[in-house]
């Protein structure tokens, strides 16, 4: 897969290494549409629009350097899946997911976003996300910036609650008061494992959110974060185990580096009903 960028955005020729439906509905990220099969994404004030071609994709956007970051067109994923593959369980989700790539999205929005994904699904989550973004986002034209912090600290924990976060109303409110984007920023020098510890620190993040956080935002590949879906998978090939952490340690440990992108795979291809 090679990538040029244009006056209207970012050409892909090739389609061996990038698939949008893959992308966006591995589990990754919320604030995304999809129009008459075709998907257009949202990150902070950005957005992109993605269009099939015969012999790969245009990504039309405004910010094509933005959007090259995100979409991590620099990194090369057929050496990734290679050295899945040597994985025996990774040989079919590989396969499937073959157009999976891990998105570099804002860290201050990743936050946000799976703060309101704890125990919720899909739909619910994106329409949550999408009511914070038209009140406290700046109109961006035919879109909603997703808000800064200064922006949410006017919301009370009420507003977030009639916005539909329900229970989370409070983890949002408060988590708002306990960090904000410079601090983010200023933790990515951190290990992993104490990067983990302080995002557990915050308010409304457990494990597998501070997981998450750290794949989709921090882009640390030395994660695996167990949800429903992987510990069945696990359950079902390699043993019977219900402490997630301990099937999270297990996880890292045989796939190491690579544990982030193994995840994406298996997620994408139990949810699909493949295994």
């Amino acid at each position: 897969m090679k990538y040029e960028i244009k006056e209207n955005g970012i050409k892909i020729t090739g389609k061996e290494d990038f698939n949008p439906e893959h992308i966006l509905e591995c589990g990754q990220i919320f604030s995304y549409i999809k129009e008459d099969g075709v998907y257009t994404v949202f990150s902070a004030d950005k957005k992109a629009k993605i269009l099939e071609t015969e012999t790969g994709f245009l990504i039309e956007t405004e910010s094509p350097s933005y959007f090259v970051n995100f979409f991590d067109l620099k990194t090369d994923y057929s050496e990734v899946k290679k050295r899945l593959n040597k994985f025996s369980i990774m040989e079919r989700p590989v396969k499937f997911g073959y157009g999976i790539r891990i998105l570099k999205q804002d860290l201050f929005e990743t936050l946000i976003s799976f703060i309101v994904s704890a125990n919720n699904n899909i739909k619910r989550i994106q329409m949550i996300l999408n009511r914070i973004r038209a009140k406290y986002g700046v109109k961006m034209g035919d879109f909603y910036a997703f808000p800064t912090r200064n922006q949410l600290l006017k919301a009370t924990e009420q507003d977030f609650a009639e916005l539909g976060a329900g229970y989370r109303a409070k983890y949002l409110f408060n988590v708002l008061r306990q960090v904000n984007e410079d601090d983010l920023t200023s933790w990515q020098v951190l290990e992993t494992a104490e990067l983990r510890n302080k995002l557990i620190s915050l308010c409304g993040v457990g494990p597998k959110v501070a997981d998450c956080v750290l794949l989709f935002g921090f882009g640390r590949g030395d994660v695996f974060p167990v949800d429903t879906w992987i510990h069945q998978m696990y359950n079902k090939y390699y043993s019977n185990l219900e402490n997630r952490e301990k099937i999270r340690q297990n996880l890292v440990s045989e796939f190491g580096l690579y544990s982030g992108f193994a995840q994406q795979y298996l997620f994408f291809f139990m949810r699909a009903g493949e295994i």
